[in-house]
């Protein structure tokens, strides 16, 4: 059992930046705010650091990590080659939550890539992040620091809950701002394409590099005897502890089944996740709001505060309204459709 530390960067930024910077120089782990989730950091060119990444989250070592890096100039040393799309993808949205994959140089290893010949980067916007990141001056590997299938964690609170005498230290940077894991770009394969879906959406990318495809195992499953390309593309992820099911249909439909489900289950076991628009319809349950439809950014920011929010409840089922996968809306979809697992009722 580990005596995990932790720091609000607003009390002692300087010994924040001290601490951490020493035990990652040192092997250990370090769970720090980003502008996306918190993540859980550890020297991405030190195999057994990122090994205890893994052990630390539970998670499958064949599941890659991402490098999170301060500046540009840290990338050369880490990829074969940086191609013309990568370039202009870097220039237009990094410090940002866009993650890209290059074919790794020998300095990476295997264990923070999953066993891949290549490796996922991103430079952070987040501030806090980025006086860390300077600070210690390595690329450090961070997946979101809650444990494997858990909702990822937006707060330094939702960090503790999972990592308390795993890791050495958490720094509190306050509640995070896009609440959804970055896009991520493979730039290995010619042309650009989606492997998680983010912030940065497909329409914004393809004002700068021209066509992008979307890998179609986005909003699906993955064989069992796939090697994942990207963090999240082949495990249940982000689920609470009750079971999740969305719902699909038009909203009258889906109001009106989710209602009869409540009467059937019993009012207190019954979990829903509702919209501004919807929330006053439910007729019994546990509701939970998640944000307005009108604003997507407010979904995403929510979304994982909503789910973890149920383990404090008594239900034994969750049911989730939809939500369009244009633009933004598919990479809160993607984040669903693994907490519930691929559960999904069409009516």
């Amino acid at each position: 059992m580990i005596d995990t530390k932790l720091i609000k960067m607003e009390d002692n930024e300087a010994l924040a930046l001290e601490m951490a910077a020493k035990i990652w120089k040192t092997g250990g782990l370090v769970a720090f705010p980003t502008e996306t989730v918190y993540g859980l950091g550890a020297n991405g060119l030190d195999a057994q650091a990122a090994t205890k990444i893994y052990a630390a989250k539970g998670r499958p070592s064949d599941n890659p990590l991402i490098l999170h890096i301060a500046q540009k100039e840290q990338v050369s040393p880490l990829v074969r080659e940086i191609n013309k799309a990568g370039k202009q993808l870097m220039d237009a949205f990094w410090p940002g939550p866009l993650t890209l994959i290059f074919p790794k140089a020998d300095c990476v290893p295997y264990k923070t890539t999953g066993g891949l010949d290549t490796v996922a980067i991103r430079m952070p916007s987040h501030p806090q992040a980025r006086k860390l990141l300077k600070e210690v001056q390595l690329p450090i590997a961070a997946p979101s620091a809650n444990l494997s299938g858990r909702p990822s964690p937006t707060t330094a609170e939702h960090v503790w809950e999972d990592m308390n005498g795993r890791i050495e230290l958490i720094v509190d940077g306050g509640a995070v701002g896009i609440g959804v894991e970055s896009t991520i770009v493979d730039l290995t394969e010619g042309i650009p394409t989606i492997l998680r879906p983010g912030y940065i959406t497909k329409e914004m990318l393809e004002t700068v590099v021209g066509e992008v495809k979307i890998d179609p195992a986005i909003m699906g499953v993955l064989c069992p005897d796939i090697h994942p390309k990207a963090p999240g593309m082949k495990y249940r992820h982000y689920a609470p502890k009750a079971p999740v099911t969305l719902v699909e249909g038009k909203m009258d439909a889906v109001i009106r089944f989710i209602n009869e489900q409540i009467q059937e289950r019993g009012v207190n076991t019954v979990g829903v996740i509702a919209t501004e628009e919807t929330k006053e319809q439910y007729q019994g349950g546990i509701v939970k709001c998640i944000g307005s439809r009108s604003d997507m950014e407010s979904v995403a920011h929510n979304l994982y505060d909503v789910l973890r929010s149920f383990d404090a409840t008594n239900v034994s089922i969750i049911y989730s309204e939809s939500f369009s996968e244009e633009k933004f809306g598919q990479a809160v979809m993607n984040r669903l459709k693994k907490a519930a697992g691929q559960q999904m009722i069409h009516l």
